[in-house]
C-alpha cells in the first residue's frame, strides 16, 4: 500500500478518536486532530499526483474519508446547535444524490470525476469545522464572537457551495438519468 492510501486510512481511523474527544468536550484535542486529519487530505493528494501514485482505492476512499470526517463533525455539532439540522440535511442530500449518480455511472463503466466546485465545498467545510470547534472555547467575549462569526461565514459559504456544486454536478451529468 502506498503512502497516499496510508494517509487516507489514517484519516478514517482518526474519526472515532475525534468523536470521543468531541463527546467528552475536549474541544482543543478535537480541533488538533481534525486539523491534522484535514492536512492529510491535502498531503495525500499532492503526493499521489506528484509521484504518480493515484490508485482506484484512493479515488474512492479519499473522498469517502473526507465525508466521514466532515459529516461526523457536522452531525455532532447538530446536537449542540452549532450546525442547524436542516443545513446538515441539505448537505447530506447533496452527497446522496451525487453518490447515487456516481454509482449508476460506474455500473455503466463511466467514472465521473469531482469538479472544482465540489473541491471548494470540501475546503470550505474543512475550514468551517475547526472554527466551529473553537466557538465557546475562549473566555474573551470579543474573541469568541469573532470566531463564531468566522465559523458561520464559512459554514454558510460551504452550504452555498454544496448547493452550487450539486446543481452543477446534476446538470453536467444529466445523461446518468437516462442510463
Amino acid at each position: 500500500m502506498n503512502l497516499p492510501n496510508k494517509l487516507t486510512i489514517i484519516r478514517m481511523i482518526s474519526v472515532p478518536f475525534f468523536i470521543v474527544f468531541y463527546m467528552f468536550d475536549l474541544r482543543i484535542a478535537a480541533f488538533i486532530l481534525f486539523v491534522a486529519a484535514a492536512f492529510t487530505d491535502m498531503l495525500d493528494g499532492k503526493i499521489a499526483r506528484k509521484y504518480n501514485l493515484v490508485t482506484n482505492f484512493g479515488k474512492i476512499m479519499d473522498p469517502l474519508a473526507d465525508k466521514i470526517l466532515v459529516y461526523s463533525a457536522f452531525c455532532l455539532m447538530v446536537q449542540n446547535g452549532l450546525v442547524p439540522a436542516w443545513m446538515f440535511i441539505v448537505i447530506l442530500a447533496r452527497e446522496f444524490v451525487v453518490s447515487g449518480m456516481r454509482t449508476v455511472a460506474a455500473s455503466e463503466g463511466i467514472v465521473i470525476a469531482a469538479g472544482m466546485s465540489g473541491k471548494i465545498k470540501t475546503v470550505l467545510q474543512m475550514i468551517a469545522v475547526p472554527l466551529l470547534l473553537l466557538v465557546g472555547v475562549f473566555t474573551q467575549p470579543t474573541v469568541d464572537a469573532s470566531i463564531a462569526l468566522a465559523a458561520n461565514i464559512f459554514l454558510w459559504a460551504s452550504l452555498i457551495m454544496t448547493v452550487v456544486s450539486g446543481v452543477e454536478y446534476v446538470y453536467k451529468n444529466k445523461n446518468v438519468f437516462s442510463m
